[in-house]
């Protein structure tokens, strides 16, 4: 069962831009309530989504200068990126039915 990665800006680019599958990346904080809602969420959608998808987590306060790089301006914000490429940008909290349907295109 695969599961959540934490990543920051010294493994980003192996975990996230060099990965072989598409990458979801949650870009959160702890102070963020809907951050932390959203945790439980994508623990439980990673579990079913087996290999398919990586995702992976960025602690903003700790990194900020990805938060810069990708445009993150709100929290939570997830990117899906595929080959190095952002393809999706998910904006605020959502259901995981919501988050699927998202990322079904680019599995």
């Amino acid at each position: 069962m695969a599961s959540v990665v934490n990543t920051n800006e010294a493994s980003f680019q192996e975990e996230v831009l060099e990965a072989k599958v598409p990458v979801l990346v949650d870009f959160w904080a702890p102070w963020c309530g809907y951050c932390t809602r959203l945790a439980p969420v994508l623990d439980e959608l990673a579990g079913e989504v087996g290999e398919k998808i990586k995702i992976v987590k960025v602690n903003v306060d700790e990194n900020r200068a990805l938060a810069q790089r990708y445009g993150v301006m709100s929290l939570p914000t997830m990117i899906v990126f595929k080959g190095s490429e952002q393809v999706e940008k998910i904006m605020g909290f959502m259901p995981k039915a919501n988050i699927s349907a998202k990322l079904s295109p680019h599995i």
